[in-house]
Formats: C-alpha cells, structure tokens, sequence
C-alpha cells in the first residue's frame, strides 16, 4: 500500500472511532438524565426497579398532606386509584399544590417513600400531564369509575 492511501486509510479509521466514542458519550449522558414516569402502583410492583430516579405521576390523596412544623419538609401520598405511596419533598410547593390534585414529582426510592427533588403540580382545573392521564385512565376502567369523574387532558 502506498503512503498516501495508508493515510488517508488511519484518517479515515480514526474519524470512525472519534464518531463512535462521540455517539456513546452522548448516548451515556442522555441515559442519565432520562426520568421514566410511573405510578405507584408500578412502583410497588417493582416496575420502576433499575431506576436510580423517576417520576412518580397521579393524586394527591385527601386527608394525606403534612408539613413538618418549623421546615420546608412535606409528606403526602400519591395515588393512583390501585395504591397509594408515601412522598417526602424539602422545598417549596408549587402554589397550585393542592390535595386531589395531579401531581409529578421526579425523585428517588428510599426504602417505601418516594424523597420527591422536585415536584409539579397542574396548572388549572381541567390539566392533567398526558402520560398521567392515560394510566389514571386505565386505573379509571379497571375500577369501573364512570368516565364523567375522570379528569382528561385539554
């Protein structure tokens, strides 16, 4: 083989692998910052096992919220008609946190509570995140729940 192809032959071989380390770096950080939205329900069940964090999508139950007296610490349950699951969040509450309300919280497991790092509450009375609508709405129908109490998406 001459020189020249020799070059242009390591070039080319070194502009693959420098794609490729490229592409799996890439693919490694979006792998890390992927939070999957489950239920707690699927939670209890062991669904959201391999992952470190998650979101964790349904109600707010009545009766359930509690603050800490003298911190920014809240405890409630999330609900999704099948089970319900303990939630701990430091921080400040969105103002549109209600009891009987959607709610998204991205955390972590941390032996049976859910230590919420952020939570989302919905933004008025017909919103319900998609994803968490179409599992309450499957909750809605295992339950034989008239459609006309289940909250929709807009």
């Amino acid at each position: 083989m001459n020189p020249v192809r020799r070059r242009r032959l390591l070039w080319v071989i070194a502009l693959v692998v420098a794609a490729g380390l490229a592409a799996a770096l890439v693919a490694m950080a979006l792998q890390r910052n992927i939070a999957y939205l489950y239920t707690p329900s699927e939670v209890l069940r062991g669904e959201a096992g391999g992952h470190a964090r998650f979101r964790l999508g349904g109600m707010v139950a009545g009766g359930s919220f509690q603050r800490t007296q003298g911190s920014l610490e809240s405890r409630f349950k999330v609900m999704d008609g099948d089970a319900e699951l303990p939630v701990v969040y430091t921080g400040i509450l969105p103002d549109l946190f209600r009891e009987k309300q959607a709610v998204v919280a991205t955390g972590r497991m941390q032996g049976d509570t859910f230590v919420a790092e952020e939570i989302l509450a919905k933004h008025d009375e017909t919103y319900m995140p998609k994803e968490v609508a179409d599992k309450m709405g499957m909750a809605h129908k295992k339950h034989d729940v008239p459609a006309s109490t289940a909250q929709g998406t807009k």
